[in-house]
């Protein structure tokens, strides 16, 4: 189903659209969820240390994809807000060349600094080869990572929210069988847990493609041509840049942070690394409602619907602070289960110990977490798209300075508590430039 989100009413169209959003989220996420639940039982913390240590590496590299194709899913979503077809296909097609040279580029970075990364990042000797294994696979097929964001931005951006659940499901359920029959019956260790990761992204990325492809003229993509316009490419990168290095910058604090991690040795991480798996799926909401948002504000910015915009923000805002409190609640009563589902509890009771420690911390700030989304993707989809790279600024910035300043009194507390003030510095950003009412004028198309 196609969502026209210029008509309707805006809480029920942003939370229809991210419901698929939602769940895609959550598949995604299991391909992580069980890459680690199968190497920490199967093959033990250590390995799982060796996986998790290579998480921010692998953000930065998603974080580069998403904010690229994300960034061309903005103008898309303008140009079909302003029914401008013409333009809307040659920004397609300028999505697809940029896509095409940035896996090939990331590829071959990853690659070559993927082990002086790591060794800068303090990790240590005894989980080192593995975590170079496990992360060299990911940059090697960083292709099927490429094509699975750039044509579930453009499937997204048009109101099509269910073929890339589709594509999720699908792959996910295959990620499951391949990280048994690679780790479990083929003892291959990290490389089969990698192994299962790509084979199922790059079947994910084929499937969004094929239904692209198949329903072009519903979609208004009939007709599209291999040509494209320096224009056209040069509004992809105004758009995405600033989306891509936000995220970058989070994820560069967040390996900091990572390093900071790695010195308390593999029990910590292999805590750490449990535990952020759990709450990356708890922050599923904050992200698909608040992407499903900014589609929303993309579609009335080019249709010129200013006030639909502010009404949809608030409303979702409302929506988002309640489903933040069930949340913490809930991870609060059930933490420890959750991080059994990573941790043997006879033989990992400790890293169990600090896994919980950070959930309890870190859920009760997911409200913060939720505001700066919200504000963000609306700024985004309105255009204003520097204005995510300051955010992004101010939440690094407040990441490394909080974490080595209580690392000392606190020890890896400390390192907990660093988040959520992060996160209230990285939300006063989009506050402050909503209310000054300047991206208004920020249209993209």
């Amino acid at each position: 189903m196609v969502y026209d989100m210029t008509k309707g009413n805006p809480l029920k169209l942003i939370l229809a659209f991210s419901v698929p959003m939602l769940i895609g989220n959550i598949f995604q996420q299991v391909y992580n969820f069980v890459d680690a639940a199968v190497v920490g039982k199967f093959v033990g913390a250590q390995a799982l240390a060796a996986v998790g240590s290579t998480g921010t590496i692998i953000a930065v590299m998603i974080c580069l994809m998403m904010g690229l194709t994300g960034g061309a899913g903005i103008i898309i979503a303008q140009c079909f807000g302003k029914r401008d077809f013409n333009e809307m296909r040659t920004t397609v097609t300028g999505l697809i060349y940029t896509v095409l040279v940035l896996s090939v580029v990331t590829s071959a970075a990853g690659i070559m600094f993927s082990r002086k990364i790591l060794l800068l990042l303090n990790t240590p000797a005894n989980v080192i080869d593995d975590a170079v294994k496990y992360v060299n696979i990911i940059f090697i097929f960083t292709i099927g990572t490429a094509m699975y964001n750039g044509s579930s931005a453009i499937l997204r951006s048009l109101g099509d929210s269910r073929t890339p659940l589709y594509a999720l499901i699908l792959s996910s359920l295959l990620n499951v069988g391949l990280d048994l029959l690679f780790v479990v019956v083929f003892r291959l260790g990290v490389a089969g847990a990698a192994y299962a990761t790509v084979i199922s992204q790059i079947i994910s990325s084929i499937y969004c493609i094929v239904h692209i492809i198949r329903y072009r003229e519903q979609l208004n993509l009939e007709g599209i041509s291999f040509k494209t316009t320096r224009r056209a490419i040069k509004r992809i990168f105004r758009a995405g840049v600033p989306a891509a290095l936000e995220s970058c910058l989070i994820s560069l604090g967040t390996m900091s942070v990572q390093r900071l991690v790695n010195s308390f040795g593999s029990i910590t991480m292999a805590g750490y690394t449990a535990a952020i798996k759990i709450d990356s799926i708890a922050i599923a909401p904050i992200c698909s409602i608040g992407s499903a948002l900014s589609v929303f504000a993309g579609q009335n910015m080019g249709a010129g619907n200013i006030d639909r915009i502010k009404k949809g923000m608030y409303q979702t805002l409302v929506s988002l602070i309640g489903i933040c409190v069930a949340l913490a609640v809930l991870i609060v009563l059930f933490r420890r289960q959750m991080l059994g589902l990573f941790l043997d509890s006879d033989n990992a009771s400790l890293a169990i110990d600090i896994g919980a420690k950070y959930l309890t911390i870190v859920c009760v700030a997911y409200i913060v977490a939720a505001v700066m989304r919200t504000y963000l993707n609306v700024l985004r989809g309105a255009g204003d798209v520097n204005t995510s790279a300051i955010a992004g600024v101010t939440e690094l910035m407040g990441r490394i300075i909080f974490a080595y300043i209580l690392v000392g009194p606190l020890g890896s507390t400390g390192i907990w508590i660093a988040t959520p003030l992060a996160w209230a510095m990285g939300a006063a950003v989009p506050l402050i430039r909503y209310y000054s009412g300047k991206w208004k004028t920020k249209t993209l198309v």
